[in-house]
């Protein structure tokens, strides 16, 4: 059964403005939350992880889709920015959950974000969502993370978006192509570790897919075949027409943006499976991370 309304917190992001056009697109009415007054009928205003918000805005709806927090790619992770990473993320989430447990079994299902990060550096390995949480900062913030949404109750679905890299030029390519462009591109660290990836069409698809099978618990949103650090970035230099000789090693990496981010974010090793997607009869439109490089360049 198509869904008639459903509710975006962090509708303005890459992730949640691209999900309202498709919704939209469809016929299917999208509240969004936003922490200004409200422009239209179509928002409402909310303070997340200050005041309470109104389990009536909530009532209704066949899900409320939690896109929250603040930018992993801005660099460098200062003391200061972690707590920014972490309140932007688990202070709105929190205030969802407390609403959705208010109504209960008449709540809509909560479909809330998280990242593949929750793995952690694990060469070597296959991850599926049964697979356990690994070490470091993000790993342990994608937990906090996972854990206020689960606060909804036993009375809510919740499913947990663990989202890979997405090959968009608003996202892991933002950087990537400029530095390819200068002619400045080449493999990072060693660059055989493997990058869990997904491009931004799958990504909206996927969690339309998630709310119309009603799918609960989490869900890897990572494309089906393995790419390695070093093959994106050959191939994005390859439509890019530029050389990619240059290589960055673990140090110089370590150095330039600090060895948190630098091992979670560029270094971290981890074959990430879409094991309940696959299960669940998704089709992927890029079954490759070329695919998905060159529709996002073709765009």
């Amino acid at each position: 059964m198509t869904p008639t309304r459903i509710i975006i917190s962090g509708a303005s992001g890459l992730i949640g403005s691209a999900l309202r056009t498709s919704l939209e697109a469809d016929g299917i009415q999208v509240t969004s939350l936003v922490r200004r007054p409200p422009r239209n009928s179509d928002e409402v205003s909310w303070d997340p992880g200050r005041s309470p918000l109104d389990p009536d805005v909530l009532a209704g709806a066949a899900a409320v889709v939690n896109l929250n927090g603040a930018s992993i790619g801005r660099l460098p992770w200062t003391t200061k920015y972690r707590e920014i990473l972490r309140s932007s993320r688990l202070g709105p989430t929190r205030t969802l959950a407390d609403a959705l447990r208010e109504l209960g079994d008449e709540a809509p299902m909560l479909v809330s974000a998280s990242a593949t990060g929750i793995y952690g550096n694990r060469p070597g390995e296959t991850l599926t969502e049964t697979s356990p949480a690994g070490d470091g900062f993000l790993a342990r913030l994608c937990v906090d993370w996972e854990t206020e949404a689960l606060k909804a109750g036993p009375d809510v679905k919740v499913a947990l978006l663990r989202t890979a890299s997405l090959l968009h030029p608003e996202a892991v390519l933002k950087p990537l192509i400029p530095l390819t462009r200068f002619g400045v591109s080449g493999p990072l660290g060693g660059g055989r570790q493997i990058w869990p990836w997904f491009s931004l069409d799958d990504e909206v698809r996927a969690i339309r897919h998630i709310i119309d099978h009603h799918i609960t618990g989490p869900v890897n949103l990572a494309g089906p075949t393995p790419a390695s650090a070093q093959a994106i970035g050959h191939h994005l230099a390859k439509r890019l027409h530029r050389p990619y000789l240059l290589p960055a090693p673990t140090w110089a990496l370590r150095l330039a943006i600090g060895r948190e981010a630098a091992n979670s974010l560029l270094l971290a090793d981890a074959t990430v499976v879409p094991e309940v997607l696959s299960r669940t009869g998704f089709q992927f439109t890029a079954q490759t991370a070329r695919q998905a490089i060159d529709t996002a360049l073709q765009r």
